[in-house]
């Protein structure tokens, strides 16, 4: 298959992922400080901050949502066997020594099956829970009427296990960009939309005559 530098991502998904990206690392610095971890701001500031990131954060997750319906862009999220455990055994062992990524993107799915599960576990467990819980904490004062104070007590359990669970995943997600590769390299296309992409003969032939404004050169 010809190997060619496609835009695979689209402008919005660019700004979304940049953006998602600032306003959680926002919530997870103000979060450490709401829990006494610095003093580099007061609570206060702190937690309006917070509680500004968070809004700002579900209105853009609802866009989100909505772009990745309306574009089919979900689809690449769908979970499969096919591939996974070449991927994970060249994640826990091959990539140790040097052995090549089985993996190489294609224009209908650009992540790699072990991205799509761990995307598609974030977006379906993490960031609801991290939503729910979070909207329960801000809107609490409504709520808790003759309810124990212990439900307060297991929603905070839970939004600062989801946020530190989110953490963790960042964490990894930036060691895997210094792997395969120079960090540069998975980060561009990310900044410029393009990346080398296995085409099929079919594919090719679709961007050429339908949307060449996709193909680099």
């Amino acid at each position: 298959m010809p190997v060619r530098s496609v835009r695979i991502f689209n402008g919005f998904e660019r700004f979304w992922h940049w953006t998602q990206a600032a306003l959680i690392i926002t919530l997870l610095f103000t979060g450490f400080r709401i829990h006494g971890f610095y003093n580099l701001i007061t609570f206060d500031q702190a937690v309006t901050v917070h509680t500004l990131a968070a809004l700002s954060l579900i209105v853009l997750w609802v866009f989100a949502i909505f772009w990745h319906v309306t574009t089919g862009t979900w689809r690449h999220y769908l979970p499969t066997t096919n591939g996974l455990w070449k991927v994970a055994r060249f994640y826990a062992w091959g990539i140790f020594k040097g052995e090549q990524h089985p993996y190489r993107k294609h224009y209908w799915r650009k992540h790699n099956p072990l991205q799509a599960l761990s995307y598609l576990g974030l977006k379906l467990v993490l960031f609801p829970a991290i939503w729910i819980s979070g909207l329960a904490y801000l809107t609490y004062n409504y709520w808790q009427n003759g309810i124990t104070s212990p439900v307060l007590g297991w929603v905070a359990i839970i939004h600062v296990g989801t946020a530190f669970a989110i953490l963790a995943f960042i964490i990894i997600h930036l060691y895997l960009l210094t792997t395969g590769g120079s960090f540069t390299h998975h980060v561009m296309p990310m900044i410029s939309g393009y990346d080398e992409v296995d085409l099929t003969e079919a594919e090719l032939a679709y961007l050429e005559q339908d949307e060449p404004q996709r193909l680099k050169g």
